[in-house]
């Protein structure tokens, strides 16, 4: 009997593909990861190739469907619980990178033309639902 298998997930890097491919396989569904070496060897490609793909067998798609669903995108604190947005209140608050000040501008443009990484870029909290950036301490 012939198996089939669908793509339930696409990721540009190998690295978020093998967090939620864990997750998957702790709940006992064998997880395929498809072009993650290629990705790997050469990360330009990515978007070229569509990415990581993270394929289960036909029967186990719905339920591994949920899990990745259940998974929260949105940033916790360290007792593992949603950071609140300060004017809003929401929960939907990721992670951004941002450049605020000349510095930071002076620094990255450097970066960018010698083509190297940014040195300088501050990270802060926006909330999803308002737009708002804020530091986890305020």
């Amino acid at each position: 009997m012939k198996e089939t298998f669908k793509t339930v997930a696409v990721f540009q890097y190998s690295a978020e593909a093998l967090i939620v491919k864990g997750r998957l396989e702790s709940e006992e569904i064998e997880v395929f990861a498809t072009d993650m070496h290629t990705i790997d060897t050469d990360p330009l490609v990515s978007n070229a190739i569509g990415g990581v793909k993270l394929k289960v067998r036909t029967e186990d798609e719905e339920q591994a469907l949920q899990i990745i669903q259940s998974i929260n995108e949105y940033s916790m604190n360290d007792e593992g619980n949603p950071i609140h947005c300060p004017k809003c209140n929401g929960e939907k608050i990721i992670l951004a990178s941002t450049i605020d000040s000349f510095k930071g501008l002076l620094f990255f443009l450097f970066g960018f033309i010698l083509f190297l990484l940014p040195m300088y870029q501050k990270m802060k909290y926006r909330c999803q639902d308002c737009n708002k950036e804020f530091n986890i301490d305020e």
